[in-house]
């Protein structure tokens, strides 16, 4: 029986926008700033990178946080150093919201599946078929599925801060085929990231890449997953 494999953020989550994230730290600091210098902020947030599972950084990521800036992944600590280090660029009204907006990005509230999330996810449970999340990531992000109700149709969760690896490394995806019984060929992965994800294709996984689009701009990304299984 075959298996699906299946990255987090880009392919069955979407982060909340910058603005969103920023306004609900704001609010819960209980400060505020003017309309323009919070769209300013936001901005720059953006360009930056600040937000894990946001827009890739436009902006070169500062020399000395380009080692982290690569590795992080590979644990929580990194991770959280690589986007605090990089938000701190940009000037906020107090020290303690830059670790303030990680927290933030880490609650269930801050995701939202892509619509046909739910109804994929399900249909490959009714077919009998394994499916497992590998993500690179330096959380945890069960409570994500658990909140949204789409953890009882995921059989094994493989997160690279859990292992110190982080995709393409193709032992990441080994270690998510081993744990559904089934061998890589048997596998197909499915990911936003061509360089990240397409790494399961070292292992001989079938690979299948969706749009990292706004929820509300993929409504069935998800759903010629079922017609390749047949």
């Amino acid at each position: 029986m075959p298996a699906v494999l299946f990255d987090f953020s880009g392919t069955l989550f979407r982060i909340e926008s910058t603005e969103s994230w920023l306004r609900a730290v704001l609010a819960e600091a209980e400060l505020s700033l003017a309309e323009p210098e919070f769209r300013r902020a936001a901005q720059a947030l953006d360009r930056v990178g600040a937000l894990p599972g946001g827009t890739h950084p436009i902006e070169r990521i500062p020399d000395e946080l380009a080692h982290v800036w690569e590795i992080r992944d590979k644990s929580a600590e990194l991770h959280r150093t690589a986007y605090t280090g990089v938000a701190r660029q940009v000037p906020l009204p107090e020290p303690a919201l830059y670790d303030a907006l990680y927290d933030r990005h880490m609650s269930p509230g801050a995701w939202a599946p892509y619509p046909d999330a739910p109804e994929v996810l399900r249909t490959l449970r009714e077919r009998g078929i394994g499916v497992g999340v590998v993500s690179n990531i330096g959380w945890d992000l069960r409570p994500v599925f658990r909140e949204h109700g789409l953890d009882p149709y995921i059989d094994t969760y493989v997160l690279s801060y859990e292992h110190g690896i982080q995709k393409p490394d193709p032992r990441l995806f080994a270690t998510a085929c081993a744990a559904l019984g089934v061998e890589p060929q048997h596998a197909l992965m499915v990911g936003d990231d061509r360089r990240a994800d397409g790494g399961a294709a070292a292992l001989g996984c079938g690979v299948h890449f969706v749009d990292h689009l706004p929820v509300t701009e993929r409504p069935d990304g998800l759903r010629p997953v079922l017609d390749l299984l047949g």
